[in-house]
């Protein structure tokens, strides 16, 4: 895994690309986006907000396959996980 992946610090990214990062997390996991107190996707891209500025959540940029994604910390270690199996193989 060393190399292959970069954190990037949300606070670097233009704002319009970190709502599409995270707006494409909310798809991902199955948010209900039709309401956040009346807030819909806005809502949850701003609770996303909140959580990467506590470390609760991470942006990861795939060097290999140059794709960025957006990952809850439980996700990321078992993304490392199985792809420290994939390498043992």
């Amino acid at each position: 895994m060393s190399g292959r992946f970069v954190e990037v610090p949300h606070a670097m990214l233009p704002g319009e690309t970190l709502d599409a990062l995270l707006e494409a997390f909310v798809t991902r996991q199955g948010y209900d986006t039709t309401d956040t107190s009346g807030d819909g996707m806005r809502g949850w891209t701003a609770q996303l907000k909140q959580q990467l500025g506590r470390g609760e959540l991470l942006i990861v940029h795939d060097l290999q396959t140059e794709s960025t994604e957006v990952m809850t910390l439980a996700q990321w270690r078992s993304f490392g996980r199985d792809l420290a199996d994939d390498e043992e193989d």
